[in-house]
């Protein structure tokens, strides 16, 4: 197997090995957390875990998520998610987090935020020293206001690229029906505080910024072809 899928696969399994019996797990998006989901569904199928529900960010992770056997709830019905798994595309030392390279983040934000523990899965290459340093920061937007919202994050320093389909003409469109605008910033040196900014541009529904929600990042790496994961 490619040693990237091959490390993907074991931080999926790191993660879902945290997985107990009586649990209600939040369920991420994106290729390393897919993994996750696939091995939760394996602990169900064997015995090995018991009476879990998930509460899944996305329409992929909700397809994942029937596929492997997962009974799925919503935040309507439970008072308690006990722990989140999701990825992110950027980590700062601190575990501040740039999400959304899926446009699901303003729902692994709700999730991954009311979880009582948040892992995130990443391999070593989302590991930065400033966030928006490698990747552009997401904003889901309003249709309506894709035009003030950019002028905004411009006059902010920002670069602002419409998020456009892969295989479809147009823009993407979110689980929520919006638009994805994609800012690169030189470096966010106050992600706590660009994320309050942002998010207060009218039209504005969330932004990629998690500052101050992950607990614990599981990092995977490849090293002479073996895959190993370190916690940090």
């Amino acid at each position: 197997m490619d040693p990237v899928k091959l490390m993907k696969q074991e931080v999926g399994r790191a993660a879902a090995a945290q997985v107990q019996s009586g649990t209600v797990v939040g369920l991420g998006t994106g290729s390393t957390t897919a993994f996750a989901i696939q091995f939760i569904g394996d602990r169900l199928k064997s015995g090995e875990l018991q009476d879990i529900k998930g509460v899944p960010t996305s329409f992929q992770a909700s397809v994942l998520a029937k596929q492997h056997g997962i009974p799925l709830t919503t935040l309507d019905e439970v008072d308690t998610i006990h722990l989140a798994i999701d990825g992110a595309d950027e980590v700062d030392p601190q575990f501040n987090l740039i999400k959304g390279g899926g446009a699901a983040h303003t729902r692994e934000k709700i999730v991954d935020g009311l979880a009582e523990k948040f892992i995130v899965v990443v391999d070593s290459s989302k590991l930065v020293d400033k966030l928006g340093t490698t990747f552009a920061l997401p904003v889901e937007v309003l249709p309506m206001a894709v035009a003030p919202v950019t002028r905004a994050l411009t006059a902010m320093g920002g670069t602002v690229e419409l998020r456009m389909g892969v295989k479809k003409d147009g823009p993407v469109i979110t689980d929520q029906g919006n638009m994805v605008l994609d800012v690169k910033f030189a470096a966010i040196e106050d992600p706590a505080g660009m994320e309050q900014t942002i998010n207060n541009i009218p039209g504005v529904l969330e932004n990629g910024l998690f500052v101050g929600v992950a607990t614990e990042v599981l990092v995977g790496e490849v090293k002479d072809g073996a895959a190993s994961v370190r916690s940090l």
